[in-house]
């Protein structure tokens, strides 16, 4: 006969192991995260201002073949042909 008075387990039926990580170490990753999330943000910005810079000297207007314009008297005589 099995007897009623049984001791009950120290450990609770839910074993979760994150509770078992002291919160220190917790607080060390959360803030390693948070200080590699600020620092890869700035670099990307960075980067992008460095991209955006870098096109603007692409389409800057010294640097672009200039262009042969008709003359006017070219552009009148164009004008003529298409309205005879």
């Amino acid at each position: 006969m099995p007897s009623t008075n049984q001791q009950s387990s120290p450990k609770p039926a839910s074993n979760l192991d994150l509770f078992n990580i002291p919160q220190s170490f917790l607080l060390q990753m959360g803030t390693a995260s948070i200080l590699l999330l600020l620092i890869t943000g700035k670099t990307t910005v960075r980067a992008l201002e460095a991209i955006g810079e870098a096109s603007e000297e692409l389409f800057r207007g010294d640097r672009l073949p200039n262009l042969d314009f008709p003359d006017e008297h070219e552009i009148n005589q164009d004008e003529n042909i298409y309205t005879k």
